[in-house]
């Protein structure tokens, strides 16, 4: 299958990218060192979307290395995933839901991934035994959904996917399973090229509603292959979800925002979620808008949009919870809603706090603001 082919031919060291981006024996040196600490891994597919004769070039930078990476600063953990770890691979930080990680394998490791502590690197926080998962969810009542993640989901081998939906869709009591996954975007052939996946994901959506949770973040990503992908999924009854970080030098300003929210709804995939970019380490500073631009950039974004497109949510995962950033007021505060907490008796609470124009993070004691 010629999407396996892709990931063979998978762009791994800093030697195999510097004829083609122009690095210099020295800055080939120091790209290594960056991927000795970060793995690199770009399909052909998707550095093909790269224009090398762009120094700033908004696909570049999610996918090539950048010597920043190597700074100080963020940190391994912004979600508090630790914390929330009841077994092997399995998160379970808010009542109703479980995260199960997959898999530490991407088709693509993104430079800003927030889990950048573990993906291509180590599979010690993984999900090694998908009976025992099965079984935390089965005795946990409270679970009404299940999101299988990693690295991404769709990296897993296919008995490996149909194990994860034979056991979950048996539990009668969740409503729902997603699976994240950016193949869509970094490897779209994986979907579209491998007719047992779609037919596994037809076949277990007639016992349970099934979604796919994709991860677009430029309007370059829509390719004509990638909506190949996504109509595939949904043509077998699967629901397409994105969500989209937000990110200087990527998506940074209101038009490029709204254009990639306005395509993905016309490729019948709804955009729920465009999240504050997590202050991981090796990414925190080459990434990150402050919050005070972000709620004017989104603003400016949904401002394009019809009804669907309005939907979006402008979001940070924090520690305590799921934190929407919703608007300035006019005293110069910003006003945040939690919309899940970890503390059920905060959940739903509104805060409003007073942003300097470079907070890019709520840091801090947030219970009971």
């Amino acid at each position: 299958m010629s999407w396996q082919n892709e990931l063979r031919n998978g762009y791994r060291t800093a030697e195999e990218l510097a004829p083609i981006l122009g690095w210099t024996p020295e800055e080939t040196a120091c790209y290594a060192e960056v991927i000795r600490r970060y793995p690199m891994l770009i399909p052909p597919y998707y550095l093909s979307l790269v224009d090398p004769k762009d120094p700033e070039d908004p696909i570049a930078r999610m996918c090539v290395p950048s010597l920043t990476e190597l700074e100080d600063g963020g940190e391994a953990d912004t979600s508090g995933e630790a914390d929330n770890t009841m077994a092997e691979g399995l998160q379970h930080k808010y009542a109703q839901t479980a995260l199960l990680l997959s898999t530490n394998q991407c088709a693509m490791y993104c430079r800003h991934c927030f889990r950048k502590r573990m993906v291509g690197l180590t599979d010690a926080e993984l999900n090694k035994r998908v009976d025992e998962a099965a079984a935390y969810v089965s005795a946990h009542k409270e679970i009404n959904n299940v999101l299988v993640s990693g690295g991404d989901a769709f990296m897993n081998p296919n008995h490996i996917l149909e194990r994860y939906l034979r056991e979950l869709t048996a539990i009668e009591h969740l409503d729902f399973i997603r699976f994240g996954s950016r193949v869509p975007v970094t490897l779209p052939e994986r979907i579209y090229g491998d007719p047992e996946l779609l037919d596994l994901f037809e076949e277990y959506g007639k016992k349970k509603t099934l979604c796919l949770v994709t991860h677009f973040n430029h309007p370059r990503e829509l390719t004509d292959q990638a909506a190949r992908a996504l109509r595939a999924m949904i043509s077998r009854g699967v629901p397409v979800r994105n969500q989209t970080v937000l990110m200087r030098g990527v998506n940074d300003d209101g038009e490029t925002l709204g254009r990639l929210l306005s395509g993905l709804v016309r490729l019948g995939v709804m955009p729920y979620y465009i999240f504050q970019c997590r202050p991981a380490a090796g990414v925190k500073g080459r990434f990150q808008v402050p919050l005070r631009e972000g709620v004017s950039i989104v603003d400016s974004a949904k401002s394009r949009q019809n009804g669907l497109g309005k939907a979006v949510r402008y979001a940070m995962s924090h520690p305590l919870g799921k934190i929407e950033i919703v608007c300035q007021l006019p005293g110069g505060e910003t006003l945040f809603k939690f919309h899940q907490n970890k503390y059920p008796q905060d959940c739903s609470r509104s805060f409003a706090v007073r942003l300097s124009p470079t907070d890019t993070w709520l840091d801090g004691e947030l219970r009971g603001m």
